[in-house]
């Protein structure tokens, strides 16, 4: 059984509260951090392996590590714009412990040097934001966020920052955009924003259970932390399974387990009498494996090597009484609906990619149509200014390599029934 550090107390009645926050052993890991110079807080934190935990999988320590050092305004920015399709654990970190998120904030920014940092939350999560609202008036009147925090000499403001329901904005250049209070829409890299991120200046952006995670790290030390995981996927990670499965929700695991116990151990398995189909790793913008895949080991560099990644750790389960089309025209069409419109990979590729799909489910399409959308996939990837545009290729493009005959199958099954129903008009 995987010991919880994130969901260790996260059912504690009151836990929002700092009152309660504190008595389960809150801001300790604080006060640790505030008597260690900020690069010994650093050397923790790379010690820790930890890796981002919004998707890209990028080592934290590495990121803080390469904003520049001196006198100069710098900014952390929490990206909570969780808006990727069956990712929703975000959300239950926020709501049950915001001061989790307060505390790693503010230990990072001490790490990194910012004295400015803004949690960016997604507009659809009015809740959370409120709980956020009141526990940063808390922490502020403790004199836990503010001017000389606990008389280290380390300043921080803090600023809860609702977006208006844009996935775009959950890439962190649009988040940018978003924040300075333009159209959200991503910038050309580079410049990278460690280097010209929020107004101009250093920015530090990482995701919520990245942040969440390091008060755990402080509080029982890097090395310790590594010792969790696998050698290259350190730590443990919180997973939102959806989909056919019989217990849906939130579960804390270790990096490294085999994505069958999490399926069928933590989450029931698919309905009785059904089988997995396939299943998305790392939320709809990964590309499907396969029931063949379900005893690999769930980290970062076996999702890679079997063709996918772990992105945020959202698992979606379809099983096999799900046409592979309807799978294939929901990513497609939320993906064509989300693109911000400012690179034509994107743009006309989501688009086209759309109506091929629904020409091949109407029965109007051609066997080259199918070939047509596999090359379209390959064209995208790669090619655009953001990744929202490879989200919604290497999900189709997989599909359409793993259910080639079912494609065929379903083309020539609604052809023959539009053919069958002309005769009869």
């Amino acid at each position: 059984m995987t010991k919880a550090l994130l969901f260790k107390d996260i059912d504690e009645p009151g836990l929002t509260t700092l009152e309660v926050y504190k008595r389960r052993g809150g801001y300790e890991s604080l006060r640790k951090a505030l008597a260690m110079t900020p690069e010994q807080v650093l050397v923790e934190l790379e010690a820790s392996g930890l890796r981002g935990r919004g998707g890209a999988g990028f080592a934290m320590g590495k990121k803080v590590s390469f904003l520049p050092k001196g006198a100069i305004d710098k900014y952390l920015v929490c990206n909570a714009d969780e808006s990727e399709p069956g990712t929703f654990k975000d959300r239950e970190l926020m709501q049950k412990s915001p001061h989790t998120l307060i505390e790693g904030i503010i230990i990072a920014s001490y790490a990194a040097g910012a004295n400015r940092s803004f949690i960016y939350i997604r507009g659809e999560y009015s809740r959370q934001a409120d709980i956020l609202d009141v526990a940063l008036s808390e922490a502020r009147e403790a004199g836990l966020v503010g001017e000389d925090i606990l008389g280290s000499g380390h300043s921080l403001s803090l600023i809860v920052h609702r977006g208006a329901g844009a996935y775009i904005c959950g890439e962190e250049t649009g988040l940018l955009d978003s924040l300075e209070g333009k159209r959200g829409n991503p910038r050309l890299k580079p410049p990278f924003p460690a280097n010209q991120g929020l107004y101009q200046g250093p920015t530090l952006i990482n995701n919520v259970e990245t942040l969440a995670t390091v008060p755990t790290i402080i509080g029982m030390g890097g090395a310790e932390y590594a010792k969790l995981g696998t050698e290259t996927s350190k730590g443990t990670k919180l997973v939102s399974i959806s989909g056919h499965v019989q217990r849906p929700g939130n579960y804390e695991i270790e990096l490294g387990i085999p994505a069958r116990e999490i399926i069928y151990g933590l989450a029931g398995g698919p309905p009785e009498g059904r089988q997995v189909k396939c299943w998305f790793p790392g939320g709809s913008s990964s590309p499907v494996l396969l029931a063949d895949d379900l005893d690999l080991p769930y980290d970062f560099d076996s999702m890679a090597k079997a063709g996918s990644m772990l992105g945020s750790g959202a698992i979606i389960v379809v099983d096999d009484s799900t046409p592979i089309i309807d799978v294939a025209l929901k990513v497609a069409r939320f993906y064509r609906h989300e693109s911000c419109g400012k690179c034509t990979p994107c743009r006309e590729g989501t688009n086209w990619t759309v109506k091929l799909l629904e020409r091949i489910d109407r029965g109007d399409a051609t066997p080259m149509d199918i070939e047509i959308i596999a090359s379209e996939c390959e064209n995208i990837i790669g090619n655009c200014l953001c990744v929202l545009g490879d989200a919604m290729a290497m999900p189709i493009g997989s599909m359409i390599v793993k259910f080639r005959e079912e494609f065929e199958a379903h083309l020539e099954a609604t052809r023959a029934r539009s053919d069958l129903g002309a005769i009869h008009a």
